[in-house]
């Protein structure tokens, strides 16, 4: 059967790539025709623009294969059902599970590509394309290095009211330090002028500081020319990481954030959610293998037209319950992991169903 199982993998590559392909195209002339004007009025470049496409089509492929894999699945086993060729198959003695095999095989290797593209490609593809739609076309700009508040340790909060990241220099810096027996009592509260970082100690210097301590006796009040800060544990790459956006972060980046976040204090809730949803979002591609393949194992009316509207409603489905999920995740009510995989458990057990009805 080695060579009737070539034959399947030939079909079901060459349908995938070419519905990628297609989905590419289309999305790129459709945001093309949306920044337009964009492009007119910052007088944007050829290449600049040539740029952005590029490093935007990383996103797309991520997006889009799942629905080609669907894709083409329903077209590759319609055509072979179409053809009578799957009826021949049938008639030798081989079953539709054993058919399934290398549509499931190579669907698995998809899938552990993607998970390796859309952790570390796509985001760094998507940090380029961010870049260029601040820098040329004046499009989301968003400053990371202004007006930034986070948690440095369980007790103390920082503000810096603005980032220069080539210099290392914070300016009009506020540090809170609450007490651990009760977090709405002020200990002490440092604001300054500037902060920098040594690189060599690695050590925060506060300049021009003023240093209040507050308790039920005495509130005193010290000013100093600089100080140094070895207390404080962030670093200069924390302060911008802890702005940038998690889509832009990869699978790596992602964990080490949450585990940043669970240490501060913080709830890295969301954080663990798009982790785990990069991961479950790259095996979906197996999920809708078990739907195509029984959808157009049968010869059905409307051919190519019901399998082609059939993939879309099983796909915008399928992003549905994982935006319901990823909301009552959010909101607590499950856990990071049970969130990303929900919407993978419910179609896997309804295409698992779908799979033991259809005829053999």
């Amino acid at each position: 059967m080695l060579i009737v199982d070539r034959y399947i993998v030939k079909q079901f590559l060459q349908t995938i790539l070419f519905g990628i392909a297609a989905f590419t195209l289309l999305f790129v002339v459709i945001d093309m025709m949306e920044n337009l004007d964009d492009f007119i009025d910052q007088n944007v470049t050829t290449n600049i623009i040539v740029e952005y496409y590029f490093v935007f089509i990383p996103e797309i492929i991520r997006l889009m294969i799942p629905v080609a894999v669907l894709l083409s699945a329903l077209f590759t086993v319609g055509k072979l059902s179409t053809q009578n060729e799957l009826a021949a198959l049938k008639s030798s003695g081989l079953s539709l599970y054993r058919f399934a095999v290398p549509f499931l095989i190579t669907t698995m290797l998809i899938s552990l590509f993607t998970i390796y593209f859309a952790g570390w490609i796509v985001p760094q593809a998507n940090k380029q394309k961010v870049f260029i739609e601040q820098t040329y076309m004046k499009k989301n700009i968003v400053r990371s290095g202004v007006n930034i508040f986070f948690q440095d340790s369980d007790t103390r909060i920082v503000q810096i009211s603005y980032y220069d990241p080539n210099r290392f220099v914070a300016t009009r810096t506020s540090i809170q330090e609450y007490n651990p027996a009760d977090i709405t009592e002020l200990v002490w509260r440092i604001d300054a002028t500037s902060m920098s970082y040594d690189t060599s100690s690695g050590i925060w210097t506060m300049h021009n500081a003023t240093k209040r301590i507050f308790n039920k006796e005495l509130q005193q009040k010290d000013k100093f020319v600089e100080f140094k800060m070895p207390e404080l544990n962030f670093k200069p790459g924390d302060i911008i990481r802890k702005q940038q956006k998690t889509e832009d972060m990869t699978l790596e980046e992602l964990r080490k954030f949450a585990k940043e976040q669970f240490a501060a204090g913080n709830d890295p809730t969301r954080i663990e959610i798009e982790y785990h949803s990069r991961i479950a979002f790259a095996f979906s591609s197996i999920i809708v293998v078990f739907f195509g393949i029984p959808l157009s194992a049968n010869k059905r009316k409307g051919g190519l037209a019901i399998q082609f509207g059939i993939s879309l409603l099983v796909t915008f489905v399928y992003l549905v319950f994982m935006k319901i999920s990823q909301a009552f995740g959010k909101n607590g009510v499950l856990h990071p992991l049970l969130t990303a995989w929900f919407a993978n458990f419910v179609f896997f057990g309804a295409a698992l169903f779908n799979i033991i009805k259809v005829r053999k």
